[in-house]
């Protein structure tokens, strides 16, 4: 289970990243955030980011739903 859950489901890009950002902000180091969304653009925007950004993609579920665990570093 992850420390913090965020529902991105029927945002578009860039609203699913940015909420991210927004959230991601307010963790400690080494807390996981998961997220849903719908987005087709999610797979290739969440794996840019966190590789931009230095964080673990820890898991990624693709689906009509996709869902992403990522690790704050």
């Amino acid at each position: 289970m992850a420390d913090r859950q965020l529902e991105c489901q029927g945002l578009q890009c860039p609203m699913p990243i940015v909420r991210i950002s927004q959230t991601i902000k307010t963790m400690a180091s080494g807390e996981t955030l998961e997220v849903t969304a719908d987005d087709p653009a999610f797979d290739a925007d969440v794996h840019a980011w966190v590789t931009k950004m230095g964080h673990a993609l820890l898991e990624f579920e693709e689906g009509t739903v996709q869902r992403a665990v990522i690790r704050k570093a």
